[in-house]
C-alpha cells in the first residue's frame, strides 16, 4: 500500500514548491535543496515498490522495511500540510512578522475578517521547523534507502502498473447459491425438526467450513426460506467474528428482539435476564454467524437464559472450527465442504464472462477452467477473481493472471485468499487505500456508501481530475471495489443506486492485513477502559470508538497511549457525550494530525441533555490538518468557537441535528477549503454569517439561512460568489422584500446546481418581530420568485411556504427547467390554481402538498394545446409519480377537454397518490385505466363516490375484499384506507 502513498506525496512536494515560488513567498528559506533531495529519494524508492510488495507476503524483514517507509510519508505528509496551511493563512490574514526573517511576504494580504492567533502565529511553526522537519525526513529516508540495497529489489522498469484506469462497472447483484443441493436441504429439515422431546433448551446446528466457503451464504438461504420464517415465531441474526463480545452479543439479540429496549440496560446481568423475558415461551430462531470463541464459559451465561424458549427452537451457528461447534454443545455439525469443479465454474463463469461475446467467451474458457482449478472449489476465491477478470478481455491478460506467483502461497498469513491479494494487486494504487481504510469499520458493518466517500476524501485519497469531481472520483473507486467483490450485501436507495454494503470477514481480514493493522474498532460497553490501553507501540491512524451508554475513556488512557498520537481519524459513535467535556481538550492537544473527526451521536431521540457535549473547546485549532468535522445531533451546543475558523484545511462541517445552534463563527469566511456546510435540522441558527458568500469552494449548503443577523447576516446577494454549489436550501426568503437582492444572487448563472429549496417562511427565533413583517406578502412573494433566475440545470426543486396567488412556478422557470426531474411544491396556500407543469419534458416525480386554495385541476395543470394539424402533443412526457397530499378544497380534478382533443397524458405514471384530499369527488378514469400504473395510494373519504367503480376498472374487476387492506394484482399495489 506504501506505493498508494508516495505517488501522491510526490505530486503534492513539486506543487508545493512551485506554488511558493511563483507567490513569492519566503515562508521556508533554504528548503529548496532539501526538497529536490527528498523527491530523488522517493523516485528512487518507488522504482522498488512494485517488487517490494509482492515479497512482503513471503518475507517478514521486507515488511518491515515497507512499514517504515510508510511511517516516513505520513511524516512527511503532515510537514506539507503544515507548509501549505502556513502559505494559506499568509493568503487569507496577510502576516507581518518582523522578527522572522524566514516569513516574508510579498506583500500584506488585507483581510476582512477578525484575525485570530493560530497555529502560524507560533514562533516554532512559523520560523526554521518546518526546513528542521523536511531535514529529519531526509535523514530517515537516506537509512532506507541504503536498507533497499541489501534485499536486491527489482526495478520496475515499466509504468504500466502506475494507476492505469480500471474501468468502471456497475455491480451483480449475484444471489444465486451454485450447487450446495444437499447441504441445504439438510440444513432446511434440521431446522424445521421439531426434535426430541426430552430436548432441553433449543437445538443447536452448527456450519463448519474453511473461510470463504460459503456457510453465511447457506445460513442466509435457510434464514430467509419461506418454511422456515413461518416456523419460527421470533428470528434472530447476529454477526459475532473476534473477539466474543458478551455485551455487543446481547444487545443485539435483545435489539432484534424488541428493539429500543437496550438503549438502557448496563449490567451484563440485565441483559441476560431482559434475553430470558424475551424468548420466554416462544419459539426462535438465533443465528450465530462467524464464532470464533473457543471459551465455554463466555457462551454459557446465553445457552441458560436462551433454555426457557418454546420446543423447538433452534440456534444456527457458523464457523471455521469444529472444536468451536462442539464446545458450543451442537447437537448437529454440517460441513460445509469445497465446491466441485463444475459449480465452481458456474460461479465463475457467471460474472467473468458478463458482457463479452461468444467469441470472447470461448478463447478465454480453456485459461479461465485452469484459473478455476487453483480457486480450489472455494466460491468467494472463484468470486473474486472472476470479479477482476470480467474487466479484462484478451488471454494474454487472463493468461498473466493464471501465471501470477501469487498462486503458490497456498497458506498466507491470516488465512487470506491469494484470489484476494490478485485482485487488490490489479487496482489503482489509489484505490488500494480507499480499500485498506474499510479496515477501520468492524466485521459485519453496515457501511454507508458516501459517508465513506466522505472519509476518503478527508484522508486526501481522492483528488479531481479536471472536470470530475472529488465525490464523483470517490464513485468511481466504490464502484470498481464493488465490481471486484472487495463489498457484498447491497442495499439500494429509491434511485436503484448503491447506498449501503457490508465486506466478507475473510475480506475484512486481507484489509487488516494489508494496512499493517493501521485501522482498529474499539466497542466499550462500561468497565472496559483498557482496551484502549492495549494499543501500546502499535500505532493507530484511524480509530472507530463506539461507546454504548455509561461507557468512557478516562484521559490518562488518551494521554498515555503512544500509539495514538499519529491519530488521522477519530469516529466516534456514542449515545452518552458526558465524559467529553474533559477529554476534548486533551484530545485537541495531543491528536494533532486528524483529518477526520466524527463525535456523531447515534441515538438522537430520548436521549438527555446531560449526555450531549455541551461547547467545543477552543484549542480546536490545533488540529491544522482537519479536513471533516461531524457533530451531528449534539442538540446542547449553541455556538461554535471563533477559532474554528483557524482550521484552513477544512473541507467539511456537519452540524446537522445541533438543534439549539444560534449561530456559526463570524470569521467563517476564512474557510477558503470548505465545500460542504450540512446545518440541517437546526432550528434556532438565525442567520449565516456575512463571510459565508466568499467561500467559493462551497458545493452544498443545507440551508442557507438569510436575514436574522442584521449587519452580520449573509444576503441573497451573497450567494453570487458561490459559482459551484451543486446543492442549496435557501431558507428566510420570507423576510426578505428587495427584488434587486434576489436579482444579484444569480443564480441563473450556477450551472453546476442541480438542487434547490426555497424556503419563504420567516427568519427564525422572534428575529421576524423586531424586523418588522412585509406589508404585501403575497406580491412580495411572486416578485421575488421571478426576480430568482433559474438555473440551467436543475434537476430538483422544492418550493416551500411560497404566498402569492399565482406563480408558484414562473414562466421563465418552466421554459428553463428542462432537466428538471424531481418538483416538490407545499404549503403554497394562497396559491389557487397549479401552474402548466405539463410542459416540464424531464420530470418524472411530482409531490404537490398543502395547497389549500386550489379547487379545481384542469387543462392548464397540462400546459399543452392540440397542434393546428390535429396531431396529438404530450403532457407530464416522463411523469413516473404523482401525488397529492392534503388538498383540503380540491373538489374536482377534470381534464375531459384534454383527452377529446386527443393530447397524450402522463403516458410513464406508474405511482399515483391521493391522500386527505377529502372533497374530491372523482378522479379522471383514463389515468387508473393506464396499463402502466402499478402503484397507487388513496384515503378514502365518504365524498369519494366514483372510487370503487375506477378501481374495480384498473385491476380487470378484481374484488377488494373490505377495501380496508392492501391488495396486490399482478403488478399492482393498491392501498386503500377509509376513515368510514
Amino acid at each position: 500500500m506504501v506505493d498508494a502513498i508516495i505517488s501522491p506525496l510526490l505530486e503534492q512536494l513539486t506543487s508545493t514548491a512551485v506554488e511558493e515560488a511563483k507567490e513569492q513567498v519566503r515562508l521556508v528559506t533554504g528548503v529548496g535543496k532539501e526538497v529536490k533531495k527528498l523527491t530523488s529519494s522517493l523516485r528512487v524508492i518507488e522504482a522498488v515498490l512494485h517488487d517490494a510488495e509482492k515479497r512482503q507476503v513471503k518475507e517478514e524483514t521486507v515488511r518491515l522495511w515497507l512499514d517504515q517507509l510508510r511511517d516516513a510519508c505520513y511524516d512527511m505528509e503532515d510537514v506539507l500540510g503544515e507548509w501549505n496551511t502556513a502559505r494559506l493563512k499568509l493568503q487569507i490574514d496577510g502576516v507581518d512578522d518582523h522578527e522572522n526573517d524566514a516569513l516574508v511576504p510579498k506583500k500584506k494580504v488585507c483581510s476582512f475578517f477578525p484575525t485570530a492567533s493560530c497555529f502560524a502565529c507560533k514562533p516554532l511553526v512559523l520560523r526554521r521547523d518546518i526546513a528542521l522537519k523536511i531535514k529529519e525526513i531526509n535523514e530517515t529516508l537516506d537509512d532506507i534507502a541504503k536498507q533497499k540495497d541489501m534485499f536486491g529489489f527489482v526495478v520496475n522498469v515499466t509504468n504500466e502498473r502506475a494507476d492505469q484506469r480500471v474501468p468502471s462497472i456497475s455491480s451483480i447483484d449475484e444471489s444465486e447459491i451454485f450447487g450446495r443441493e444437499k447441504e441445504k436441504n439438510e440444513l432446511v429439515d434440521r431446522l424445521l425438526c421439531e426434535g426430541s422431546k426430552e430436548q432441553k433448551g433449543p437445538c443447536i446446528i452448527s456450519l463448519v467450513g474453511m473461510g470463504g466457503i460459503g456457510k453465511t451464504t447457506l445460513a442466509q438461504f435457510a434464514y430467509n426460506n419461506g418454511d422456515v420464517e413461518r416456523n419460527f415465531e421470533k428470528r434472530t441474526w447476529v454477526c459475532v467474528s473476534e473477539p466474543f463480545d458478551e455485551f455487543r452479543i446481547a444487545r443485539a439479540i435483545i435489539e432484534s428482539l424488541t428493539p429500543g429496549s437496550a438503549k438502557d440496560l448496563v449490567e451484563f446481568q440485565s441483559l441476560m435476564q431482559h434475553i430470558q423475558e424475551c424468548v420466554a415461551g416462544k419459539k426462535f430462531l438465533l443465528v450465530l454467524d462467524d464464532v470464533w470463541n473457543e471459551d465455554y464459559y463466555k457462551w454459557e451465561p446465553f445457552y441458560k437464559c436462551l433454555k426457557n424458549s418454546l420446543h423447538g427452537s433452534k440456534i444456527l451457528i457458523t464457523t471455521r472450527k469444529e472444536t468451536v461447534a462442539r464446545i458450543m454443545g451442537s447437537t448437529h455439525v454440517i460441513s460445509v465442504n469445497v465446491l466441485s469443479e463444475m459449480e465452481c465454474w458456474s460461479v465463475f463463469q457467471s460474472l467473468a464472462f458478463f458482457g463479452k461475446s461468444m467469441q470472447e467467451r470461448e478463447n478465454l474458457e480453456k485459461i479461465g477452467r485452469e484459473i478455476v482449478g487453483k480457486c480450489k472449489g472455494l466460491p468467494l476465491a472463484a468470486k473474486t477473481i472472476a470479479s477482476l477478470l470480467r474487466s479484462k478481455n484478451t488471454e494474454k491478460e487472463w493468461q498473466n493472471i493464471l501465471e501470477s506467483e501469487i498462486w503458490e502461497l497456498e497458506a498466507i498469513e491470516k488465512g487470506l485468499l491469494a484470489p484476494l491479494l490478485l485482485s487488490y494487486k490489479e487496482l489503482p494504487s489509489k484505490v488500494k487505500r480507499c480499500f485498506s481504510y474499510c479496515a477501520v469499520f468492524p466485521k459485519d458493518y453496515e457501511i454507508r456508501k458516501h459517508k465513506l466517500i466522505e472519509l476518503w476524501m478527508a484522508q486526501g485519497y481522492l483528488s479531481e481530475k479536471g472536470a470530475k469531481e472529488m465525490e464523483d472520483i470517490g464513485e468511481e473507486y466504490f464502484n470498481i471495489l464493488a465490481s471486484r467483490s472487495f463489498f457484498q450485501d447491497f442495499k439500494k436507495d429509491d434511485d436503484g443506486e448503491i447506498s449501503t454494503c457490508k465486506m466478507h470477514d475473510v475480506v475484512h481480514d486481507s484489509a487488516q492485513y494489508l494496512c499493517s493493522n493501521e485501522c482498529s474498532t474499539i466497542e466499550i460497553h462500561g468497565g472496559e477502559e483498557s482496551a484502549m490501553s492495549s494499543f501500546g507501540e502499535k500505532k493507530i491512524h484511524h480509530l472507530l470508538l463506539i461507546l454504548s451508554r455509561g461507557a468512557s475513556v478516562p484521559i490518562s488512557i488518551w494521554v498515555n497511549v503512544k500509539g495514538l498520537r499519529g491519530l488521522r481519524s477519530l469516529l466516534v459513535e456514542s449515545n452518552d457525550y458526558s465524559w467529553f467535556s474533559e477529554v476534548l481538550p486533551q484530545l485537541f492537544e495531543k491528536f494533532t494530525c486528524l483529518r477526520a473527526l466524527k463525535l456523531e451521536v447515534r441515538e438522537r431521540l430520548f436521549q438527555i441533555d446531560e449526555n450531549f457535549i455541551k461547547e467545543i473547546p477552543t484549542n480546536i485549532e490545533n488540529l491544522i490538518h482537519l479536513k471533516y468535522l461531524s457533530l451531528c445531533g449534539q442538540k446542547k451546543i449553541e455556538k461554535l468557537p471563533e477559532m474554528l475558523c483557524e482550521l484552513y484545511n477544512l473541507e467539511r462541517l456537519n452540524v446537522s441535528g445541533c438543534y439549539n445552534l444560534r449561530e456559526l463563527p463570524q470569521g467563517i469566511g476564512k474557510l477558503r477549503k470548505l465545500m460542504y456546510l450540512d446545518n440541517d435540522d437546526t432550528w434556532f441558527l438565525r442567520y449565516l454569517p456575512v463571510g459565508i458568500g466568499e467561500l467559493i469552494s462551497l458545493r452544498r449548503v443545507r440551508e442557507f439561512v438569510v436575514g436574522g443577523g442584521y449587519g452580520r447576516a449573509c444576503s441573497l446577494g451573497s450567494l453570487k460568489k458561490l459559482n459551484l454549489l451543486r446543492r442549496c436550501w435557501i431558507s428566510g426568503l420570507g423576510g426578505v422584500s428587495d427584488a434587486g437582492e434576489a436579482r444579484r444572487a444569480e443564480l441563473e448563472k450556477k450551472k453546476y446546481l442541480v438542487e434547490l429549496g426555497l424556503y419563504f417562511g420567516h427568519s427564525r427565533d422572534g428575529d421576524e418581530e423586531q424586523a418588522g413583517r412585509r406589508e404585501n406578502e403575497e406580491d412580495e412573494d411572486e416578485r421575488l420568485l421571478e426576480a430568482l433566475g433559474p438555473p440551467p440545470n436543475l434537476k430538483k426543486l422544492v418550493i416551500d411556504e411560497y404566498r402569492g396567488r399565482r406563480n408558484v412556478v414562473p414562466k421563465n422557470w418552466i421554459i428553463s427547467l428542462t432537466n428538471l426531474r424531481v418538483l416538490r411544491l407545499r404549503w403554497c396556500i394562497n396559491c389557487e390554481h397549479l401552474p402548466p407543469l405539463g410542459k416540464l419534458p424531464s420530470l418524472e416525480d411530482l409531490y404537490i402538498a398543502g395547497m389549500k386554495s386550489v379547487k379545481r385541476v384542469g387543462n392548464e395543470f397540462l400546459g399543452v394545446e392540440s397542434d393546428m394539424d390535429g396531431s396529438s402533443v404530450i403532457a407530464f412526457p416522463k411523469l413516473k409519480k404523482l401525488t397529492f397530499y392534503i388538498m383540503e378544497e380540491l373538489e374536482e380534478w377534470d381534464l375531459g377537454t384534454a383527452i377529446k382533443e386527443e393530447i397524450i397524458i402522463m403516458p410513464r405514471l406508474s405511482s399515483l397518490t391521493i391522500w386527505s384530499c377529502r372533497k374530491l369527488k372523482a378522479l379522471p378514469d383514463h389515468l387508473l385505466q393506464k396499463t402502466t400504473l402499478q402503484e397507487l395510494y388513496i384515503c378514502l373519504t365518504d365524498s369519494f363516490v366514483f372510487l370503487g367503480k375506477t378501481i374495480f376498472y384498473s385491476v380487470a374487476e378484481q374484488k377488494l375484499g373490505d377495501g380496508r387492506g392492501a391488495c396486490f394484482f399482478n403488478l399492482f399495489y393498491i392501498y386503500i384506507f377509509s376513515n368510514l
